[in-house]
C-alpha cells in the first residue's frame, strides 16, 4: 500500500468498476432520469503510473465519465509523470482538470495546464502571484475552479475580502464558485456567494456573471 493508494487486483477492479457504474447509472435512471450524469474519473497523485494505467484500463471508452481529475500532495511527484494518462483520456474526449495552485507557486499553475493539457483547474489561486500567469490563464480560456471558505480554513488566504477570485476575475479569467466538504468547511455553494457578496470581494453583478458563466456547456 502506497500512501493515499490501496492496491487489488485486477480481477477485484472489474468487478467493483461494473458494480459502481451499475450503482450510479441505476440511482440515475431511478431517482433523477432528467439530469445527466457526469462521473469523474479520480486519480491520487500518491500512485505510481504503472498501477494507475492498469486501473484505468477498465474505464477508457465508458460513456458515462465526463472528466478526469488529479488529487493528493501536490508535492507528490512531478506534475509530468502523469503525461501519458492525461494524453489517453484527451483521446478519449475526456474534460482534463487537476488540483494544482492551492499550495505551489504560480508557476506550478502553467506547468501543468502545459504538461497536461488541462481544461480546467482545480483552485489555482496561486496564480494570482505572478501577473504573466494570469495573463497566460486568461489567454487559454483556463478555467478555475475555486472553492473560497476552504481557502480560508486551511490558510491559504488571510481572508473572504482578499480572497483572489476577485482580482482573478477582474483579469479576465475563467473562475467558478464552488464549496469543499460540507461537513468539514460549513458551506455550500450558495453560502460561498453570499459570502463573497457580504465580503465586497464580488459585487452581485460579477457573481451573477460567474453563475451564468458556470452553468456554460464546455
Amino acid at each position: 500500500m502506497d500512501s493515499g493508494c490501496v492496491k487489488v487486483t485486477n480481477h477485484h477492479l472489474k468487478w467493483w468498476f461494473v458494480t459502481l457504474i451499475e450503482a450510479f447509472t441505476t440511482a440515475q435512471r431511478e431517482i433523477a432520469p432528467d439530469i445527466e450524469l457526469r462521473l469523474q474519473i479520480g486519480l491520487s497523485r500518491h500512485c505510481p503510473i504503472g498501477y494507475l494505467e492498469e486501473c484505468l484500463s477498465h474505464f477508457w471508452g465508458n460513456k458515462a465519465f465526463y472528466s478526469i481529475d488529479l488529487y493528493g500532495d501536490e508535492f507528490a511527484q512531478p506534475i509530468e509523470n502523469f503525461k501519458s494518462i492525461y494524453r489517453r483520456a484527451k483521446k478519449e474526449g475526456l474534460c482534463l482538470k487537476a488540483h494544482v495552485g492551492e499550495w505551489g507557486l504560480a508557476e506550478d499553475v502553467r506547468k501543468a495546464v502545459e504538461e497536461l493539457e488541462l481544461h480546467e483547474v482545480q483552485h489555482g489561486i496561486s496564480a494570482i502571484h505572478d501577473d504573466s500567469v494570469v495573463r497566460f490563464l486568461a489567454d487559454h480560456h483556463i478555467r478555475l475552479n475555486i472553492t473560497p471558505s476552504s481557502n480560508i480554513l486551511l490558510g491559504r488566504v488571510s481572508g473572504m475580502s482578499d480572497h483572489p477570485i476577485g482580482q482573478l476575475y477582474r483579469s479576465g479569467v475563467d473562475v467558478t464558485v464552488n464549496s469543499g466538504d460540507i461537513l468539514i468547511f460549513d458551506s455550500d455553494v450558495s453560502k460561498e456567494y453570499l459570502r463573497l457578496y457580504e465580503s465586497g470581494c464580488l459585487s452581485a453583478e460579477e457573481l451573477d456573471a460567474i453563475r451564468q458563466s458556470g452553468l456554460a456547456t464546455r
